[in-house]
């Protein structure tokens, strides 16, 4: 099995000659911006990977994590952009980034090697009023029998380094949902486990997370391997 893992979220940075589209900047550094946090997670998960990608350009630009057709694919920021601009977006960001982690995958199930892939996420512990009771979510899709081992193992994997930590399935958002891991589990039918791992951005101070939750997650996830 090979362990892939990503991080679609993982900056907020605007090309210079989109700047001038984004003159309110301070909600570049909010979770409408980017996923924070997520790229230290990914940072530290990195080095356990067979193979691994992440993106430091901001959602706001263009969403890496939804499907092309997404009403949601573009901000209120780049939405007016004409046509051509767009496209220039999805072929040098969206189709760059997504094809280099299909293009791996599909290399793999080619010589029969299965593949596990986690998509690092971060959430926002208040949304619209609502006060999100998780710590770490694991999302996946609970009709696949082998995704559902996958993450039944992942979260007793991380109760038994800390039983501290509220764990929760498909939330705060479902597995099944829109999102890069359902477009490849669409695509590979076989031997592909796609769950997207979502912290709490609580935990996050200046864009880090606490050392302890990354080792817990490191040592859970190097569990699933054996």
């Amino acid at each position: 099995m090979k362990l892939v893992i990503t991080c679609e979220h993982g900056g907020n940075q605007i090309p210079l000659e989109y700047q001038p589209y984004f003159m309110d900047t301070s909600v570049l550094n909010t979770h409408k911006g980017y996923d924070l946090g997520a790229l230290d997670v990914f940072k530290c998960l990195k080095p356990i990977a067979d193979y691994s990608n992440f993106s430091t350009i901001s959602r706001l630009l263009i969403e890496l994590n939804r499907s092309i057709n997404n009403k949601n694919l573009f901000s209120e920021f780049t939405k007016p952009l004409l046509v051509e601009q767009k496209q220039t977006l999805i072929d040098n960001y969206y189709n760059t980034y997504r094809q280099a982690v299909t293009d791996y995958i599909a290399l793999q199930l080619k010589h029969n090697i299965s593949v596990l892939h986690l998509s690092i996420h971060s959430f926002t512990p208040v949304l619209n009023l609502e006060v999100r009771q998780c710590d770490i979510g694991i999302l996946y899709d609970s009709r696949l029998e082998q995704e559902k081992h996958y993450a039944t193992k992942l979260k007793r994997n991380i109760i038994a380094l800390n039983p501290d930590y509220r764990v929760r399935y498909n939330y705060p958002y479902l597995g099944k949902a829109d999102g890069f891991t359902t477009a490849l589990r669409q695509q590979f039918k076989k031997n592909y486990t796609g769950i997207e791992i979502e912290i709490n951005q609580s935990y996050s101070i200046n864009d880090i997370m606490p050392k302890k939750l990354k080792q817990v997650l490191k040592h859970s996830i190097i569990k699933l391997k054996t």
